[in-house]
């Protein structure tokens, strides 16, 4: 047998960089680039095997490691999921600051390769440096926190034992119902320790991305079901993008009439502007969504998992007889609301089912009615964007509204916290599939500007937009050195309102009375001043190295917009937003989310806000 004498780390990277996906015909390289922040723990094992291999893998520096999974959770959404990337960090603090991002990649289903350093599988001495030691359990070391947040995990504590745990990490990686954060860690002796490795071992892998067919007992249930629906709703998740359904859903709304609203993660199945599309469903949803969620006798999802957000807290889906069914490929997920379950392929199971639906249509009076329900809603946008006058302060709406006027199907806008996700569920016109980005799953503050390099890399013709607050920056904004050395041409808005304005509102609404939301001075009685804090996130950016361009009026916004829209280089636009009597100037909440206000308080406030959280809570109910 011919073998290839490697340190451990070399033949990682060699086998990584052979490793494909297939889908559809397409092949995809399955691992494209390899982020790094080097220490002790990763810097003489897998960081010399990039060197070695720089041809066959690129290197990606990051600055912060919590962000470098950012950026490749952004890369893999844009690519479908049938391509990622690997991370690379140091033991102690580098391999713990992975666990955010790692919980953000699983949540969303969305595949990534951790290689933490670790602690010496020898241990020569013991303690070594950043070692966290454990007195009852000599094998345990700060790495396990990755456990709970990863989809795979395998601490490689021999050369040889490399071999299973590559293959099942690639498995894992590669799988359209199973895929999430995969963690290998990596002892940084084993790293160095050379070994013979079989040649087959870096031969190329296909690894096949599936598309199941559905059971025909359960798509004949469905079939059936559908057909004894008068309104039925679909619901759009994040399953339609990964599987590709789009086309798909488009003909099947097209044939039945059957409307279509979408969570966060699936907005953008169907273009804002095609007759079925109805917008954002739940907390976040428009008043066309919820009002046809509230009255669906069947509500039909498709790649969700029923997020908070999405039912409302379990309020939302109020018709007495209402039955779901289920589209997901993981059964798990198509189990939910003791649903009809259709274990399937998106794609697969939408193109089966429009097969059998070709001669149904939906009641001409319940789609003449979303119809026009679906011109109010728009009328509302509209309005929400419009800006009377062009030399004032712009709200957030008017933001979103003058971006919304100057992109295409080929821009994309991410974000994932604080009050845009709701004002960009309820107002977002998204043009193509790919275009709206807000990650809503785990909503991880700081998310935003790595992402941004992320779907850069993956897609570097189409213009990239990362949408931040002030406080949302203030979690991470140290990618934009790495935008800034690898030219990767991000646009970064940054959103000025001097708080934490969405916390905020809802702390008021719960009884908190804002509680400690504002950036201001504190005065010496420990109460807090009008007076915003001095800070200058503009400056910030610029010693980043980022092109910075202030807007002060909605007229400097348009033209800053436009000019960092053609920019060739990492673009700033910084904008101070007006206050208006809502967090942002976007139409209320049409749907509840439950946050727990105190049962027993003296403050009036939370008094108030606890009958009205009560009154929300008694139509709650369980779907069974």
């Amino acid at each position: 047998m011919s073998t290839r004498r490697l340190t451990t780390a070399q033949a990682l990277v060699a086998f990584l960089a052979r490793q494909y996906t297939e889908r559809d015909g397409q092949r995809h390289r399955l691992i494209g680039a390899t982020w790094g922040i080097f220490g002790h723990g990763n810097v003489a094992g897998i960081g010399q095997a990039l060197l070695e291999s720089a041809q066959d893998m690129r290197y990606l520096q990051g600055r912060n490691e919590q962000a470098m999974v950012h950026a490749a959770v952004g890369y893999a959404r844009q690519c479908g999921r049938l391509s990622a990337h690997a991370v690379t960090t140091s033991v102690g603090p580098g391999a713990t600051n992975l666990v955010t991002g790692a919980a953000l990649a699983t949540v969303n289903r969305l595949p990534v390769l951790l290689l933490p350093g670790d602690t010496f599988a020898t241990r020569p001495a013991d303690p070594v440096l950043q070692q966290l030691e454990v007195p009852y359990a000599g094998d345990v070391s700060v790495n396990d926190c990755l456990r709970p947040v990863s989809k795979y995990f395998d601490r490689v504590t021999r050369p040889e034992a490399l071999i299973p745990a590559a293959l099942q990490a690639m498995r894992v990686l590669a799988d359209p119902a199973d895929t999430g954060a995969v963690t290998l860690a990596l002892p940084q002796d084993v790293q160095a320790e050379a070994h013979d490795w079989p040649e087959e071992f870096f031969a190329e892998r296909l690894w096949s991305v599936r598309r199941p067919a559905p059971d025909t007992r359960e798509l004949a249930a469905a079939i059936r079901a559908v057909r004894e629906s008068a309104r039925p709703l679909i619901v759009a998740g994040g399953g339609v993008h990964h599987s590709g359904a789009e086309e798909a859903l488009a003909a099947l709304a097209e044939a039945t009439g059957i409307p279509v609203a979408s969570t966060q993660a699936g907005k953008g199945s169907l273009r804002y502007d095609h007759p079925a599309d109805v917008g954002g469903i739940g907390h976040t949803g428009t008043a066309t969504a919820d009002e046809l969620a509230r009255t669906a006798d069947l509500v039909i999802g498709i790649g969700t998992r029923y997020s908070d957000f999405t039912t409302a807290s379990g309020t939302l889906f109020a018709h007495p007889g209402v039955r779901f069914l289920n589209i997901n490929i993981t059964a798990f997920d198509a189990y939910k609301l003791a649903a009809l379950p259709l274990v399937a392929d998106a794609r697969e199971a939408v193109t089966i089912l429009l097969r059998h639906l070709e001669d149904h249509r939906v009641p001409a009076r319940y789609e003449a009615g979303y119809r026009e329900a679906k011109a109010r809603w728009e009328a509302r946008v509209d309005a929400a964007y419009a800006a009377e006058n062009d030399e004032v302060r712009p709200t957030q709406t008017q933001v979103l509204g003058a971006l919304d006027a100057l992109v295409t199907d080929e821009d994309v806008v991410i974000n994932a916290a604080g009050s845009l996700p709701g004002d960009l569920h309820k107002l977002w016109r998204a043009r193509s599939p790919r275009q709206y980005h807000v990650e809503y799953g785990y909503s991880c503050m700081g998310y935003e500007i790595p992402a941004a390099i992320g779907v850069g890399l993956a897609a570097p013709a189409r213009p990239v937009w990362a949408l931040v607050g002030d406080g949302t920056y203030l979690m991470n904004p140290t990618e934009i050195v790495t935008a800034v050395q690898e030219n990767v041409p991000v646009k970064v808005v940054i959103l000025q309102n001097h708080g934490y304005a969405s916390i905020g509102g809802l702390s008021e609404s719960v009884g908190a009375e804002g509680f400690g939301t504002a950036y201001r001075f504190r005065a010496a009685d420990g109460t807090y001043t009008g007076d915003p804090l001095p800070v200058d996130l503009a400056a910030n950016a610029a010693s980043l190295g980022m092109h910075v361009i202030r807007a002060k009026t909605v007229r400097d916004l348009r033209e800053a917009l436009a000019e960092a829209r053609t920019a060739d280089r990492p673009t700033c636009v910084y904008v101070e937003t007006e206050t208006p009597d809502t967090v942002s100037g976007a139409p209320a909440a049409q749907a509840w989310w439950d946050v727990p206000v105190a049962e027993t308080a003296t403050r009036p406030s939370a008094v108030l806000a606890r009958e009205e959280y009560d009154r929300q809570a008694a139509a709650r109910r369980r779907h069974l």
